[in-house]
């Protein structure tokens, strides 16, 4: 990868292997470039989060004041994810071509006003497309991963991803607690109702926007200018590396796996506050809390996520990696299934806790398998991944969550089914120099920079 500016780097603190790459993550250093990057893509892409999610925890609002049909509400909870489908696979070539921090500002900067546009909503048709420009934001997840893979090195990469990602994904979390309380405060000071919660949305617009500049004046791509001068990546055109990556195999594995791990977390990120709020009738501040839990558990699960992969890579390789995967998983699985089974409003709330770390610590494991599919096109593959789950989430939100075709507790439980049966693929995934869940590594010794350009 070219560097996207002649920026004077800073030298690293940590200890580097050959390419430059970190061998030691600490999460609470700032020093530069390499944790100091760590933190500006964590909090860039919670920023997008909480965009994102700033709409869900308000709907029971909304939905009174814009005369929203539940039809309504389910075509903007699936426009939210159908936005960022595109935007994340495109991102990956982009971040190949002109760098992570470049791509992840921009980003950021052109979609901020379109948050800020949600105060100004008047109708039905509005509020689907403003849900569904916002949604373009999540693709920052493709930057932010494809960061943490370009500056960390494989023996703590999957801790990496795994922080990155899971305190990014606080922000749904934290914009499911916040912005009722946001909007209680404005209420409390006689402000309509209706203007009320339009006023708020200045707060996630403007979070966004400073961040996006912080990581265009703070952020560097790579460690320092001797890995940049001597990196014999090749420099590629766009199409040429998107066609590679589309050609291999296991980045469309991976992303049927993610669709089936981040794709329900997102979907259960849209539904889960209404859930309890119509289900058991709690009001709109208990409801933003219980579904706060929900996305909070980032902190650590998916990170958690990050250090099995890792754990099980130094026991078993690879391999290691793919076995800790299918089994995170087919366990979330089982617990979603629980969750839309569970009949008392405690058993749900500890059932969903259990859930939420199962199925985001499974998102940190498939992000510790990203970067070994391919060096030559690993945004194309970081994209392809990432836009599996948002293609996930479309699925799940238009199958099982649009209408008054099934219970919202049925469609919790067929859910789970899904994730279950979409866990064989991973038993595919085969690497010649390590080998896949059921077979050994080929005998036939195959050069790692070669091997970076197969399909």
């Amino acid at each position: 990868m070219e560097p996207s500016s002649p920026r004077k780097p800073h030298l690293s603190s940590l200890p580097l292997d050959s390419e430059n790459k970190a061998t030691e993550f600490h999460p609470f250093s700032t020093s530069p470039p390499h944790m100091l990057a760590f933190h500006l893509a964590w909090l860039s892409l919670f920023s997008c989060f909480f965009s994102t999610f700033s709409i869900p925890p308000l709907l029971p609002i909304m939905r009174q004041n814009l005369n929203l049909s539940a039809a309504d509400v389910g075509a903007a909870g699936t426009a939210a994810f159908v936005g960022s489908i595109f935007s994340r696979l495109a991102m990956g070539p982009v971040c190949d071509l002109v760098g992570p921090r470049i791509a992840s500002a921009a980003l950021s900067l052109i979609t901020a006003p379109i948050v800020l546009a949600t105060a100004f909503i008047s109708s039905p048709t509005s509020f689907i497309l403003v849900r569904f420009l916002i949604g373009f934001s999540l693709a920052n997840f493709v930057a932010n991963q494809f960061w943490m893979s370009s500056l960390f090195s494989t023996s703590v990469v999957g801790l990496a991803n795994g922080f990155a990602a899971g305190w990014a994904n606080m922000g749904a979390g934290v914009a499911q607690l916040t912005m009722p309380l946001l909007y209680s405060f404005v209420k409390s000071f006689n402000v309509p109702e209706n203007t009320a919660w339009r006023v708020i949305f200045v707060v996630p617009a403007t979070f966004q926007a400073i961040t996006a500049i912080m990581v265009l004046i703070y952020g560097q791509e790579l460690p320092c200018e001797e890995s940049i001068k001597v990196s014999n990546k090749p420099k590629e055109s766009f199409l040429r590396l998107l066609v590679n990556g589309l050609m291999n195999y296991r980045g469309w594995i991976l992303g049927l796996i993610y669709g089936c791990c981040f794709g329900v977390e997102m979907t259960m990120d849209n539904i889960v506050a209404q859930y309890f709020y119509y289900r058991f009738g709690v009001n709109l501040q208990v409801a933003g809390t219980i579904a706060a839990c929900f996305g909070l558990t980032n902190w650590f699960a998916r990170p958690m996520g990050g250090v099995v992969s890792d754990q099980m890579a130094k026991l078993f390789g690879v391999r290691g990696r793919l076995w800790g995967l299918w089994a995170v998983l087919t366990v979330a699985g089982l617990l979603c299934v629980l969750m839309g089974r569970a009949n008392s409003l405690g058993g749900s709330i500890g059932v969903m806790c259990m859930f939420s770390v199962f199925v985001q610590a499974a998102s940190g494991l498939t992000f510790g398998i990203v970067p070994f599919v391919s060096k030559r096109s690993l945004g194309v593959i970081s994209g392809m991944t990432g836009s599996g789950g948002t293609v996930g989430a479309v699925v799940t939100q238009m199958l099982l969550f649009s209408g008054d075709k099934f219970s919202t507790q049925t469609s919790i439980s067929v859910m789970g089914l899904m994730m279950i049966i979409c866990t064989l693929p991973i038993s595919l995934i085969y690497f010649p120099q390590w080998g896949g869940m059921f077979c050994t590594p080929n005998e036939t010794s195959i050069d790692e920079e070669d091997y970076s350009l197969l399909v």
